[in-house]
């Protein structure tokens, strides 16, 4: 499975930006779990939001709940990641991941997942 992870960009505080990330490869859409995550300049990678396999259901990390939203859409093999009322501190190399089945917690973890894309920066000016 490859990911391809797209959309980011330079935006002023408060506004918004719209991440995708495509997969390709040999899956069934309908088992993949899927995960963002982001590295902030100078720290380590983090958790940002999940949807699962089974229901859908979203998780987020507290920082960004209310503000960003993860969708998908299976029959473009796609997810996706809008980012309202951005901040400074959002600013991060944000990458997408994924994997066959998984839950909660496991899917806010690094080593959660097994396919990771390239990253795409993501930079939020006050």
């Amino acid at each position: 499975v490859q990911l391809q992870a797209s959309g980011g960009g330079l935006v002023q505080a408060g506004g918004s930006l719209r991440l995708s990330c495509a997969a390709s490869g040999s899956f069934s859409r309908y088992t993949m779990s899927w995960g963002w995550f982001r590295q902030p300049p100078g720290k380590e990678r983090q958790f940002v939001a999940a949807i699962t396999w089974s229901s859908s259901i979203q998780y987020y990390e507290d920082s960004v709940k209310g503000r960003f939203t993860i969708s998908r859409d299976n029959a473009k093999n796609t997810m996706f990641l809008e980012m309202n009322s951005l901040k400074p501190e959002d600013t991060a190399v944000y990458y997408c991941a994924a994997r066959v089945g998984g839950s909660w917690p496991a899917l806010s973890r690094l080593n959660g997942y097994n396919y990771w894309g390239q990253g795409t920066l993501v930079t939020v000016s006050s």
